[in-house]
């Protein structure tokens, strides 16, 4: 899917909008905008020490965060990403604390879908919960996303029906996996 110039200059403003991923649609915004994070907490009603999903282009976006990655876990990453693997990484700087939410945890994923890809290289990484408020389904389509979220969304793109399962979580671990949320893909 191609996502057009309004919806990346949105959220590079740090507005927040409704997108369909590789797995169900996520309600995201700019995970650079600490603002944006938490109006989107606000609007989904998220716990707030509960620490997001963060969506980039590639394994190269772990380096803004200070993530830095071992010969033999960067080759595990190589296996599942792109795909619907969320891997789990340390992060303890504070400069991150609004997004790890006193978890000194971060967890990324490279999408599997070319349009989502070329959509995070032009607006940086996403935070992306599915599209849903705290407790309820996540929305299967754009009207029960809008249904849901209303004009807390600036940005609504439509991507057809979308059923899934959630990403797997997961940490690597000396090229290994320790799986902590079985989802969409099997490790």
């Amino acid at each position: 899917m191609l996502f057009s110039a309004a919806v990346i200059q949105s959220l590079r403003e740090g507005k927040l909008a409704v997108i369909p991923t590789d797995t169900l649609y996520g309600i995201v915004c700019s995970a650079r905008v600490r603002q944006a994070v938490e109006r989107l907490y606000a609007a989904r009603g998220r716990a707030a020490g509960k620490p997001c999903i963060i969506l980039i282009a590639d394994s190269a976006g772990l380096q803004e965060f200070g993530i830095v990655v071992s010969e033999a876990d960067d080759r595990a990453l190589q296996k599942a990403w792109p795909g619907k693997v969320s891997v789990v990484f340390d992060c303890q700087t504070d400069t991150y604390a609004y997004l790890h939410r006193g978890t000194r945890t971060l967890a990324f994923r490279v999408p599997d879908d070319e349009g989502l890809r070329t959509l995070l290289r032009n607006t940086g990484p996403l935070l992306v919960p599915s599209a849903n408020p705290a407790g309820q389904p996540p929305a299967s389509t754009l009207s029960a996303a809008r249904n849901y979220f209303g004009a807390a969304v600036v940005m609504y793109v439509d991507g057809g029906y979308r059923e899934s399962l959630p990403s797997t979580v997961a940490r690597v671990r000396s090229g290994g996996w320790e799986v902590l949320r079985q989802g969409a893909a099997i490790l």
